[in-house]
């Protein structure tokens, strides 16, 4: 218990006093995100806040992860380097998609077959047990790939990524706490701590910005953590064995790895790439609705967290039924969002036609009257 509270206090801190000399640096380097008419900023930000908590989490759990002999942990901080190196290039000078994919792989490559740690089986999920080696390390490279890029997409609001990540560390570090398994509680933990230290200034308005080098960590955290909750909670010999464990997994994740799997598929679609920027991610919906960043991050945590309280409460009806109840109404209340979205942008479409033709100069036509010209050659009407 001592490991875990040092470690969030310890992320924090750092992470708190971090921040203030990034945003210096941001600004003397010029290193900032610029607003375009796709982001919802207005102003230069500066993009360096994932350093600040990368440094206040590899700080804390290096401190305080126990040293144990058969520990993965070594592994987990080779890839969380590699991560932070692919999202700092990315931040500072851009990489091309695919070698952002190749880094991710690589950091991947460290967790699951260095550290041993996949997703072995479907826990009867459509009669599935146990999976073939090929098919369980593919499912896992998915898992990973997917949850990195969630955290990715989604960081388009002031404190939504961060506020997600915090939402989901700290319940799994929470589980893993429970459960006995120190180096995942300590790794959550240190990510909610530093997650909280960074929102102070990423809240609107923001001060400052995670980044790719934050929201891929983020991402790979999360991933592992995920991860290491399914085979753990789905033992049933386990401390605290959790049914319909694949389906709760999905649940903790909802908003990020439905947004992503829906954009994604929206975008194939239309014949683009799955990483083509637009804006039909949710919490473009909720901007378009007049919502304000804080009440966009607002509601989409509160969303999350009541998948994840109904998951736990509804893990006994199964796993089909249960994945099949949230996929389901979280397709109704998005089918909702999306039409309400586009009454309000109907709506405002009507008013500006409107306003233009009100604006425009009335010109009065008069009827023509006839003209005669006056004996002493004045013009006169009749």
């Amino acid at each position: 218990m001592e490991n875990v509270l040092i470690a969030t206090v310890l992320s924090f801190v750092i992470t708190y006093f971090a921040i203030p000399v990034l945003i210096r640096v941001a600004e003397l380097k010029h290193l900032y995100d610029e607003p375009d008419e796709r982001k919802s900023h207005k102003s230069r930000i500066p993009t360096l806040g994932g350093i600040a908590f990368f440094s206040g989490f590899i700080v804390a759990t290096a401190v305080c992860v126990p040293a144990l002999a058969d520990s993965p942990f070594q592994y987990m901080v080779a890839a969380f380097f590699v991560i932070f190196m692919v999202g700092m290039k990315d931040d500072i000078v851009g990489l091309t998609p695919l070698k952002k994919l190749i880094g991710q792989l690589m950091a991947s490559f460290a967790v699951i077959y260095l550290s041993n740690l996949q997703i072995s089986s479907m826990y009867g999920f459509m009669g599935i047990n146990a999976l073939p080696p090929h098919f369980s390390l593919l499912l896992t490279y998915f898992t990973f790939l997917v949850v990195i890029n969630a955290f990715n997409l989604i960081d388009g609001v002031d404190g939504l990524a961060g506020s997600v990540g915090m939402l989901v560390s700290g319940v799994l570090a929470t589980y893993f706490l429970y459960t006995g398994q120190l180096v995942y509680a300590v790794l959550g933990f240190s990510m909610a701590g530093g997650l909280a230290a960074f929102l102070i200034y990423n809240i609107s308005p923001a001060r400052i910005f995670m980044g790719d080098t934050g929201s891929l960590l983020v991402g790979l955290v999360n991933a592992i953590l995920t991860i290491k909750f399914i085979e753990v909670a789905g033992n049933p010999a386990g401390k605290l064995p959790v049914a319909s464990v694949p389906a709760v997994a999905i649940a903790i994740l909802i908003l990020p790895l439905f947004d992503t799997m829906r954009v994604f598929a929206i975008r194939m679609l239309h014949g683009r790439s799955p990483f083509s920027a637009d804006r039909n991610h949710l919490h473009h919906y909720l901007l378009a609705l007049n919502l304000n960043h804080r009440q966009t991050t607002l509601v989409c945590v509160g969303v999350n967290a009541a998948y994840i309280a109904f998951a736990f409460y509804f893990q006994n009806i199964g796993t089909g039924w249960l994945l099949g109840s949230m996929i389901g109404s979280a397709l109704i209340l998005t089918g909702v969002l999306y039409q309400a979205k586009k009454r309000k942008e109907n709506m405002l479409h009507k008013v500006n036609l409107a306003t233009v033709s009100e604006s425009k100069p009335v010109v009065e036509v008069l009827p023509k009257s006839p003209i005669r010209v006056h004996p002493k050659g004045i013009l006169q009407d009749k």
